[in-house]
């Protein structure tokens, strides 16, 4: 039988899921919960408790209960797995993998790889969740010479960041950050509503003297943010 708080806990956790509560947005009160779940007061407090000691409400003294920021943080300059960040962010991550195949470079990506025309190169398409929801869609091409076994990889059980490190270790990265409106297939796959911006992430990496992968990541706009300290 599920505990009474845990009923609680489903009530709030269900609205911020569905969006319906955002971040910042005010819980109702206690007593309200009281009456709308037909539970005790001590019940809701220790249901409150526990989403304020996981981070997903923040209580003000006097005030009230709001939807913590959950919004999804990254270093511009760091080149993060984001299955790792999602769980140091106490989340769960999933992973769609939509495309693993070998194409054709064609114009600017040969020229990417300073590859001639036609040469073969790896392209993966995946979806990555927090939660259940869309924070990153990896639009990643690789060099075969430097990942030979990169098709044959399971990333729902390790992501490509991972596998790549390990295979291919890192000795250069070249970033591109700009805002941009969303294709229809981008806004389809992140779950974002109209007119919404996201955040596009272009990253070359080297390894072995030779570029190792030429990517495109996108987050959705309201979901993500990228931010950094750093000393000149």
């Amino acid at each position: 039988m599920m505990p009474r708080y845990q009923k609680v806990k489903d009530h709030i956790l269900g609205h911020i899921g569905s969006g319906a509560w955002p971040s910042g947005h005010r819980v109702p009160s206690e007593n309200e919960l009281v009456k709308l779940l037909s539970v005790s007061r001590m019940t809701v407090n220790r249901a409150m408790k526990e989403l304020s000691d996981e981070g997903l409400l923040t209580r003000v003294a006097g005030v009230g209960t709001f939807v913590a920021d959950r919004t999804a943080h990254a270093n511009p300059l760091e080149v993060h797995n984001i299955a790792s960040e999602i769980r140091n962010r106490g989340g769960e991550h999933t992973v769609q993998v939509l495309r693993l195949e070998a194409v054709d470079a064609k114009g600017d990506m040969a020229r990417s790889f300073n590859a001639a025309p036609g040469a073969t190169v790896f392209h993966s398409l995946m979806v990555h969740c927090e939660n259940g929801v869309p924070v990153q869609l990896e639009d990643r091409y690789v060099n075969p010479a430097i990942a030979p076994g990169y098709l044959g990889v399971d990333f729902t059980r390790t992501t490509a960041h991972q596998y790549l490190i390990e295979v291919a270790p890192l000795q250069e990265v070249e970033h591109i950050l700009r805002a941009v409106m969303p294709t229809a297939q981008v806004r389809r796959l992140l779950k974002m509503p109209e007119g919404e911006p996201c955040l596009m992430l272009q990253r070359r990496t080297w390894s072995g003297g030779q570029v190792a992968t030429s990517s495109r990541f996108y987050y959705p706009g309201s979901r993500y943010e990228f931010s950094g300290r750093f000393k000149p």
